[in-house]
């Protein structure tokens, strides 16, 4: 088996063994990539992978920790998300307004991830600017599913739900803005986790919406994403949002008992538009969760059918403002030369952003503008209100809630490119999480008869994490 095909974990206890150093998994990860470009319909989950850069960040790490072999990720290499800026790399976004874009500093979560002995390796795919929720909004083309490649991945962390499912990453550090993180995760069969809101800086996180954007890691396992997260994971003074709390030893909750353990499942969330083979392979995931001991019941989430129509206003309320940065003079590129400057920021930004990142830039400043702030954008903030106040009621009574991730399996490439309305509703399980800036998860639960893979949904109260990895593990040790 080639190195790329272990997990997390296993490269960990090899390299602090010495058996192993970093640039060999590098060699091997590097060589899945280019074996992958040579295929009919490749994967596509890299927008950039400079090897002998990654070598120069080992040599740099064994300069700087002494001890390497002692802290939480060893020298294993980490794919990133093309939204997360990590110093002398370009960070596109996946948009023509950034190609040419190179990241003067470190991300909070980079910085943490070095700090712990890990190596960012290669920057992924992703919707343009995290808007969308099939990979296909990219300026470097769509991402395909390594399941089935007339498929999508999912969005907008497609490229990185791709590329570890494919063995072309050993993990990954992604962005959830409505369900960014877990949706792709379920869609390629492998374990995603958005942390509570403020679990991990944004500093250094290219702002979708700012009141949901969070970094969190895909991973093929879910023990890999308890030593991921546990290493992003903390206080930042430059991100005001960042939450003053002490984070848990993650990797230990992984193979508690959920004995006793209270589960909720919300009737609203298995109505009308879900999957029939989705919903079989997610009450199996319940059904596995019963027999490890928890106690389940029906609950109440009533304020749901709110949920999207809430998101996608205070979301793309904050992206018109977000991105009003990027018109090719302060940041990126600059396409037309000219002295008016009405026509120099018409030009760049009508080039340089895809449709789907103008349709949402449209919307949300129809929500902010005059006459329909308090009609649009304040009844969403409102019923976002109570749609957290609602989860609150709920974690009075269980202890984590379930559902799906998405009402189907991966559908075809092209599908929905011209229904943005009908791949808006894709992320209707997952938006609310994002609106209550709760924690939640996907972990593999199943496949559908085409062998598509299917994700279980974990929601968990504000800074339990340690719930859902402990619930996750349950699942995917039936599940593998």
């Amino acid at each position: 088996m080639k190195l790329n095909e272990y997990t997390l974990e296993e490269l960990r206890a090899l390299l602090r063994k010495k058996e192993i150093k970093t640039r060999d998994i590098v060699k091997d990860i590097y060589a899945a990539v280019v074996d992958d470009s040579r295929n009919a319909f490749p994967l596509n989950a890299y927008i950039s992978f400079d090897q002998e850069k990654i070598d120069l960040e080992e040599q740099h790490l064994q300069e700087r920790i002494s001890n390497i072999e002692e802290t939480l990720l060893s020298g294993v290499p980490v794919a990133i998300k093309d939204i997360i800026n990590v110093k002398g790399t370009f960070t596109t976004c996946a948009s023509r307004i950034l190609k040419e874009y190179r990241s003067p500093y470190d991300a909070t979560a980079i910085s943490f991830l070095r700090n712990h002995g890990g190596i960012p390796a290669g920057k992924l795919n992703m919707d343009e600017f995290a808007m969308g929720s099939t990979n296909e909004s990219s300026a470097f083309g769509a991402v395909r599913n390594p399941h089935n490649r007339e498929k999508i991945p999912g969005g907008s962390s497609g490229g990185a739900a791709s590329a570890v499912a494919g063995n072309c990453a050993i993990a990954a550090l992604c962005s959830d803005t409505g369900g960014s993180i877990r949706q792709p995760a379920s869609m390629c069969g492998v374990f995603g986790i958005k942390p509570t809101y403020g679990r991990v800086s944004r500093y250094g996180l290219v702002a979708y919406a700012s009141s949901f954007d969070q970094i969190g890691p895909i991973t093929k396992t879910v023990k890999d994403a308890a030593i991921l997260l546990q290493a992003v994971s903390g206080i930042d003074e430059r991100d005001s949002t960042s939450a003053r709390v002490e984070v848990p030893r993650f990797e230990e909750s992984v193979g508690k008992s959920i004995r006793g353990m209270h589960v909720g499942v919300p009737e609203e969330y298995f109505g009308q538009g879900l999957d029939d083979e989705v919903r079989a392979q997610v009450e199996k995931g319940i059904k596995v969760l019963e027999d490890g001991g928890a106690h389940v019941k029906k609950i109440s989430l009533a304020h749901t059918k709110y949920a999207i129509a809430s998101y996608y206003l205070i979301a793309t309320a904050e992206a018109s403002s977000n991105l009003a940065r990027f018109d090719g003079i302060r940041y990126g590129t600059r396409f037309i030369k000219t002295d008016d400057i009405n026509e120099l920021y018409r030009e760049n930004r009508s080039l340089g952003f895809g449709d789907e990142v103008k349709r949402r830039i449209l919307l949300g400043t129809f929500a902010l503008s005059s006459g329909y702030y308090d009609a649009y954008y304040l009844k969403a903030q409102k019923a976002r209100t109570l749609i957290r106040k609602e989860f609150e009621d709920a974690f009075a009574e269980v202890e984590l809630i379930v559902s799906p991730v998405a009402p189907s399996a991966a559908w075809d490439i092209g599908e929905m490119v011209d229904d943005p309305l009908r791949m808006y509703l894709s992320d209707v399980y997952t938006a609310p999480i994002n609106l209550a800036g709760l924690p939640a998860a996907s972990v593999h639960c199943g496949k559908t008869q085409e062998g598509m893979p299917v994700g279980i949904q974990l929601i968990a109260h504000h800074f339990h994490e340690d719930t859902i990895f402990r619930a996750a593990r349950v699942v995917e040790g039936a599940a593998s």
